[in-house]
């Protein structure tokens, strides 16, 4: 049986088999004109899955503002290919119904296709569009939960059988529409933070209805039961694998952990099963997140109840962070572990994916000058994480998903995202602009000394995460993109 890596892996490692996979897409081949110009890879626009024209827009406004053509060039490919590629756009029961894969799989990941349409939220008031489809996808990830808050990624028919290879004998208990029933507390997250993004960035009531409100009250339902003060709850996962990242230990409910009060997590954002169950930087995000969903559920329908409910598992949560996430240094300061078990063990260490230490600020957790913050930040970007890779290509951070020497260029752009200073931003862009294989797209992940030999050259998530860092510099540093 194929596993999720080696079936990426076969999609493509390699520039030859990227360029292969942008034809495939309808996209130009990657390569110049003989003046010298740089070709857009976008596809074609009757072969594109979705239009906007405040994209289009930005995309222009965007690209005057910077002043090196690759770099231009680069946000031109990167920023819209989300819409260009992955939005399936369609109707159910009379309304939007939004469905969005991830590049080159062919499902929804609730994390993925949260991060992946974020950047267009600031475009979405101006633009009837851009608002039905986030409706849709607003009201598609609420019927996702409503299926399973334990799941990570959906199928496109509600009704179906997985189709992905690797997920096909899952020891768990896999229900129809689910694609894999990998438990993440950040696969609950990012669908509340991009709601909140867009009511905040439209005032649009409209797919915030009383499904929704049912599929939310799942989310709190399932924090609270996987704080396991009552027990381990009805969440196990096996899988048969010779990659033990991919499996969940002792009987599929992890490896033991003191309810404390943090919200046990089986799995990170990388897909890959935790080695301690109170994963530190999804807890965080879920303090965010429950407060923001405090925030919708009183101004849209009154639910003080269920609002206050919200606000104390939060209160909760970070009461428990402060009391046992954080290791002390010999110095006497203190850094957020990465995960803990509440009996006193902890793990230091960075992963690319988000959630991670480096993202907490991103994330709203805390400030970019959080001490306590800059120090973790500090300590994930050196020798103190052992998935912090330094080459001739690049430094950056990666994980044991695609293994030692892989830097994920989306720890990058996290890093230049979290930093206000001009020279470690002009870094990242650098490093950025210079490992992309001249495929014009970003990558899940390279070799930290060969660009070229990389995975994933269809992986929107990074693409649009690229695209967002352009613009938040083009309002915070002007002057260093027109001096890039």
């Amino acid at each position: 049986m194929l596993t999720r890596r080696d079936m990426l892996k076969l999609i493509g490692s390699t520039a030859a088999t990227s360029a292969f996979a942008l034809t495939t897409q309808g996209m130009a081949a990657a390569v110049s004109s003989a003046s010298g110009a740089l070709i857009s890879h976008r596809p074609p626009p009757a072969k594109r899955k979705f239009t906007s024209a405040a994209v289009e827009q930005e995309i222009a406004r965007i690209q005057s503002k910077i002043g090196d053509p690759e770099l231009a060039w680069l946000f031109g490919n990167c920023y819209p290919n989300t819409l260009d590629t992955t939005v399936h756009l369609d109707t159910l029961h009379g309304k939007p119904d939004t469905f969005v894969v991830t590049g080159d799989i062919d499902a929804m990941w609730l994390r993925d296709s949260s991060a992946q349409v974020w950047p267009y939220l600031p475009l979405a008031a101006k633009d009837k569009s851009l608002r039905r489809l986030f409706q849709g996808l607003i009201r598609r990830q609420a019927l996702c939960i409503s299926i399973d808050p334990y799941a990570n990624a959906f199928l496109p028919d509600p009704h179906g059988k997985t189709t992905l290879d690797w997920a096909q004998h899952d020891l768990t208990d896999m229900k129809p529409g689910v694609a894999e029933r990998k438990w993440e507390i950040d696969s609950l997250c990012w669908p509340i933070r991009m709601m909140h993004g867009y009511w905040q960035a439209t005032g649009d009531r409209t797919p915030f209805d009383d499904d929704w409100r049912a599929s939310m009250h799942k989310v709190l339902a399932t924090f609270r039961e996987q704080q396991r003060k009552h027990g381990h709850g009805p969440y196990h996962f096996q899988r048969s694998s010779a990659i033990p990242t991919d499996t969940v230990p002792l009987g599929g409910y992890g490896n033991p952990a003191r309810p404390v009060g943090l919200i046990f997590s089986m799995f990170r954002p990388s897909d890959d099963a935790c080695i301690y169950p109170l994963f530190v930087p999804a807890n965080a995000f879920a303090v965010v997140s429950l407060h923001q969903l405090a925030q919708m559920s009183r101004a849209l329908h009154g639910d003080h109840a269920f609002a206050a409910d919200c606000e104390a598992l939060a209160s909760e949560v970070e009461t428990a962070l402060q009391q046992h996430a954080l290791i002390r240094d010999a110095d006497g300061t203190d850094v957020w572990a990465y995960e803990v078990d509440g009996y006193g063990n902890q793990l230091f260490m960075d992963d690319a994916n988000i959630p991670s230490l480096s993202a907490m600020a991103y994330l709203g957790f805390c400030k970019r000058d959080d001490a306590r913050y800059q120090r973790t930040r500090t300590q994930a970007w050196s020798t103190r994480n052992p998935y912090f890779f330094s080459g001739t290509a690049a430094q950056g951070i990666g994980g044991p998903h695609e293994g030692l020497r892989m830097i994920w260029p989306m720890s990058i752009m996290v890093r230049a995202l979290t930093s206000n200073d001009p020279d470690e931003i002009r870094q990242c862009l650098h490093w950025l602009k210079t490992t992309h294989a001249g495929t014009g797209f970003m990558h899940e992940a390279f070799d930290q000394d060969d660009p070229t030999h990389f995975t994933r050259p269809w992986f929107a998530w990074a693409n649009s995460l690229f695209g967002e860092l352009i613009v938040d510099l083009a309002g915070r540093h002007p002057d260093l993109l027109r001096r890039a």
